[in-house]
């Protein structure tokens, strides 16, 4: 009994630490913002161990690879993941937004947008996949760039062979340092989540009860419903009731990360650390997590559902049948997957909303502020989707006995 509760006394330090934090910022309202550099402390220290972080964990898993046939089977199976998934979060939604209607009969002022610089998929591809410079990949808004670098790195050092045996292992210790150079900075997220949390709610609290309180009312518990429903499903399929046993006793952390950054780059150095200890191998883990980081958002996917159904009953419009329910399926796919690892994807997403479906550009401020008051729960939904989603790889790749060895490891 005090080795579970041991598992699970930092989860709820977090948990303290956030409902405290809440409960600040419901009391000082907007003078609760006071503490924010408390938690811009933690976040800032989070942003900057993930560069290198990044580099170190996803070029020395690649590195030590046995072959790179396996480096093709986790990839493989992982878009395989991540496209299910991204599905089954949109039709989630769907469900939720055909039922309960969140659009309907909110009076929301349109207000012309300012004009838009004209951005062609090209030149965001060439952008997102590549720099001009190599100092340029030490930036968080440069990640895909990164990855792909890493992942190039990774593959030249084992391709070398002996020659390279001395990098090999830089690349582990590398690793190995940064993973607990996380673990330090996290005796400080108590603090650092509790002051981002009071922030958090004193700024925001009055949106969430205005003009989109009933997208709020929807989004909340659908994306709850789907972390502790889906997420549960998920990880039961890749690992039965342990599986399931070992994703909550460590999801809590990222979960909790997630929820006060509303970062999903921020989070994975913690979430990095919860696949390890629900025995996610790691060339798995440190392949996915940050690869999903930036292209997989199950959270963007119910989000991007949700701002199609409100739009529409803004407009007075049908929100039914079956063309219109496969294109917005199509649309979250391509928000939650494509467009996200893509600098100014969230733009793109709402404008091909607004284009595939001749709304007016009226429609862009309010598909916009949708994404700000449901970010914090899509971030987590994002997040913790990773997690699992290293899971079912997993199961694909090593079978479904790879949960006993994980625990007896």
């Amino acid at each position: 009994m005090k080795e579970k509760m041991k598992a699970y006394r930092f989860p709820l330090i977090l948990l303290i630490s956030i409902i405290i934090g809440s409960i600040i910022g419901l009391v000082f309202g907007e003078d609760a913002t006071a503490i924010k550099p408390l938690g811009d402390l933690f976040i800032n220290l989070l942003f900057m161990i993930v560069i290198p972080l990044v580099f170190f964990t996803i070029s020395s898993a690649i590195a030590s690879m046995n072959s790179m046939k396996r480096l093709g089977k986790i990839m493989g199976s992982m878009m395989g993941v991540f496209v299910v998934t991204g599905i089954i979060a949109a039709v989630f939604m769907l469900v939720a937004t055909v039922i309960f209607q969140p659009g309907q009969g909110v009076d929301i002022p349109l207000e012309t947008p300012e004009s838009t610089e004209e951005m062609t998929l090209s030149e965001q591809l060439v952008n997102t996949f590549t720099v001009s410079d190599f100092v340029d990949l030490f930036s968080r808004q440069n990640m895909l760039a990164l990855i792909i670098f890493s992942v190039l790195v990774g593959i030249s050092t084992a391709l070398t062979g002996e020659k390279s045996a001395g990098f090999s292992k830089f690349l582990t210790s590398g690793s190995e340092v940064f993973m607990k150079l996380v673990q330090l900075v996290m005796y400080y997220a108590p603090i650092g989540l509790g002051a981002y949390f009071a922030a958090l709610i004193g700024e925001f609290g009055a949106d969430l009860i205005g003009d989109y309180a009933k997208a709020v009312i929807v989004y909340y518990p659908v994306a709850v419903l789907y972390f502790a429903i889906g997420f549960t499903l998920y990880a039961f399929i890749a690992g039965g009731k342990l599986g399931v046993v070992l994703f909550w006793k460590n999801i809590l952390s990222p979960a909790a990360t997630s929820l006060g950054t509303g970062s999903s780059i921020a989070s994975l150095p913690v979430n990095l650390q919860a696949a390890k200890r629900i025995g996610v191998p790691k060339d798995v883990r440190e392949t996915i997590l940050p690869l999903g980081a930036t292209i997989h958002m199950d959270g963007s996917c119910l989000s991007a559902m949700l701002k199609i159904a409100f739009v529409f009953g803004v407009f007075n419009m049908d929100f039914s049948g079956w063309d219109t329910f496969f294109t917005a399926i199509g649309i979250c796919l391509l928000s939650g997957i494509v467009m996200s690892g893509i600098p100014g994807g969230g733009f793109m997403g709402e404008m091909m909303i607004i284009s595939l479906y001749g709304l007016p550009m009226e429609a862009l401020p309010i598909i916009s502020a949708i994404g700000v008051v449901v970010d914090p729960p899509a971030t987590m939904v994002n997040v913790t989707g990773d997690t699992v989603s290293s899971m079912l790889v997993t199961r694909q790749i090593e079978g479904k006995d790879w949960i006993n060895q994980a625990e007896v490891n």
